[in-house]
């Protein structure tokens, strides 16, 4: 194994022991709200599919491409779908009109 792997590896467990720390001290009613911005944000991974598909030359890579484009654009479309529904919660109701307010012969 080389030096890079060992590298990279060691990274990668860094950004998963703080990324635990760090979602363990949000509180629960912010967790939604961080989330769906977190998945909106992971348009990052749409752009490293395309990075992926650009220098495939076995069908694995176009195969892992594709996969990645679509979890990608799955988790994007997700995000953008719970804040707008979260973003919905916050509209005042719209007001019902009177029910003796028909009109017409009383």
């Amino acid at each position: 194994m080389s030096q890079e792997l060992y590298t990279n590896l060691a990274i990668f467990v860094l950004s998963l022991l703080v990324g635990f720390e760090v979602m363990s001290k949000i509180p629960s009613t912010l967790q939604t709200p961080m989330m769906s911005g977190a998945n909106a944000i992971h348009g990052v991974v749409v752009v490293g599919a395309f990075v992926i598909a650009a220098e495939a030359d076995n069908w694995y890579f176009y195969l892992l491409a594709f996969l990645a484009a679509f979890f990608a654009a799955v988790n994007v479309a997700g995000g953008y779908t719970v804040t707008d529904r979260m973003l919905g919660m916050f509209n005042r109701p719209k007001k019902q009109a009177n029910p003796s307010d028909k009109g017409g012969d009383k």
